[in-house]
């Protein structure tokens, strides 16, 4: 753990690898907020990083995922069992996958599978609904009078939301921003890519959350993978780009369907495979072109879990646009 900026902590909750996933601990006073709380075996750390600064779990007042994807939310029902002041704030859309975590079991599972879930995640723990509150967009929390702003950014997962520190003017933006892993940071800066895990990819409302979070004209970030950044006006270009040329991956599978109707079934068989070598070629370009230096298959090994992830939050897009051309047919 680390303190970055002016009472917030950057706490690695030890995923996959070291600083792949934070969770950030943000004192107001003698009042503590955790945004984002990792995977549910995350928890020691993050009430050692309490212990650290001197206070104990009672002070603790908020416990905010950024959404309730497990690497953001796992933790989160644990904690606020540590943790007996705390309520949860949480997007409205992504409040009962807290308070019922059984079907977010299920679509890990589904994702990760089995084996990978129990070892890199765990059960999350449910959350009693008397202790949830819905947050609103534009909805202002006061943390022992440092003022937290609320907003709801869709595109990554419609059930997310990022959240403003007026006192660092800095955004604690969950995946809304990309992701930008320090191993792959060069002379150029960090290295930004979009995370298209599923199931609610959306290009169009996610260009539009970027947008929204420069309008306050930020000084800093802070990502959950990973860390701090400075100067987001000057990165926003390269996540645009990023979510645009996944996007486009996507399209150009749609097309081929098109193309000849007949063969969708057959299309969509090995759509995912060829999703999944067309996004890692494509996110290991995009790294080499930023100044990567590291050999190719080192690259593809760093980011072989979101490679994955993409190309199904890409495969899921899709199906669901092709449901939507059906419906309105």
């Amino acid at each position: 753990m680390e303190t970055i900026a002016d009472g917030i902590t950057c706490i690695d909750t030890d995923l996959y690898r070291p600083r792949l996933a934070a969770s950030y601990l943000i004192r107001g006073g003698d009042s503590l907020a955790f945004i984002d709380t990792g995977v549910a075996r995350a928890l020691p750390r993050l009430l050692a990083a309490v212990a650290d600064l001197g206070l104990t779990p009672a002070h603790v007042e908020a416990v905010i995922p950024t959404h309730v994807h497990l690497d953001h939310a796992g933790a989160a029902g644990a904690l606020m069992q540590a943790c007996p002041n705390a309520r949860l704030i949480v997007h409205p859309k992504g409040a009962p996958h807290l308070i019922d975590p059984a079907k977010l079991i299920a679509g890990a599972t589904a994702v990760y599978g089995a084996e990978d879930f129990a070892r890199h995640f765990g059960a999350p723990t449910p959350i009693p609904e008397s202790r949830v509150e819905l947050a609103q967009d534009e909805q202002r929390i006061d943390l022992g009078g440092r003022i937290l702003r609320f907003i709801d950014t869709p595109g990554h997962a419609n059930h997310h939301g990022c959240l403003f520190d007026e006192r660092t003017r800095g955004w604690f933006t969950g995946d809304t921003f990309g992701i930008a892993y320090p191993e792959l940071r060069t002379e150029a800066g960090p290295w930004l890519f979009a995370p298209t895990t599923p199931v609610a990819f959306d290009p169009s409302a996610w260009q539009a959350s970027v947008d929204r979070l420069l309008e306050v004209a930020p000084q800093m970030l802070f990502l959950t993978h990973y860390g701090r950044l400075d100067g987001p006006a000057a990165l926003a270009c390269q996540l645009k780009a990023s979510i645009a040329a996944l996007a486009e991956l996507a399209l150009q599978e749609e097309h081929l369907a098109e193309q000849d109707s007949s063969q969708q079934a057959r299309a969509e068989e090995g759509r995912l495979a060829r999703l999944r070598a067309a996004v890692a070629d494509s996110l290991v370009a995009a790294a080499q072109a930023h100044g990567v230096r590291l050999e190719a298959a080192r690259i593809r090994a760093l980011l072989a879990v979101d490679t994955d992830l993409n190309a199904q939050g890409l495969d899921v897009w899709l199906k669901r646009r092709r449901k939507q051309r059906e419906a309105a047919t």
